[in-house]
């Protein structure tokens, strides 16, 4: 479903999101879900409550009147937290687990890679890698790369 002028959105007293349906029922701690958060992140974003389920579809973000996208899109903003790579610095060693230094869109930083496995495909020449934390950063073009970086990361593909 998507929502319509009789639904609400807000924030509670705690800073949680309140889903409010046209039957006037509140949902506490809804919390939006991107379906396609790398390569479509505005189309098709879910509100779910805190049990998964799904109680509102956002088609588009940028339909959505402006209170409600900047609500959703503070709290989306809260959640996610996907740096960028740009360059591969170096890694400790090309066995793995592996420590990387890498600059990100977000400055330095460093991880360390538990397997091959952590380094996701995504739709080409995306890649995804999760660090031994959990947290993921992305790749969005690795032919964009240089080339100290392109050859680092063949060892690991």
């Amino acid at each position: 479903m998507t929502i319509a002028p009789a639904y609400q959105l807000r924030r509670n007293a705690f800073g949680k999101l309140e889903f409010i349906g046209p039957d006037g029922e509140i949902h506490a701690g809804v919390v939006p879900v991107r379906a396609f958060p790398i390569t479509a992140p505005d189309d098709g974003i879910g509100l779910v409550d805190p049990y998964g389920h799904e109680l509102a579809w956002i088609d588009r973000l940028d339909a959505l009147p402006d209170h409600l996208r900047i609500l959703v899109e503070s709290e989306l903003a809260q959640r996610e937290f996907m740096p960028e790579i740009t360059r591969i610095v170096g890694v400790a060693s090309f066995a793995t687990p592996s420590t990387w230094q890498v600059e990100t869109d977000r400055g330095a930083a460093s991880f360390v890679l538990k397997g091959e496995e952590d380094i996701r495909r995504l739709t080409s020449p995306a890649l995804l890698i999760a660090d031994s934390h959990g947290i993921h950063f992305l790749i969005r073009d690795r032919y964009a790369l240089d080339q100290h970086s392109r050859r680092i990361l063949d060892r690991f593909l």
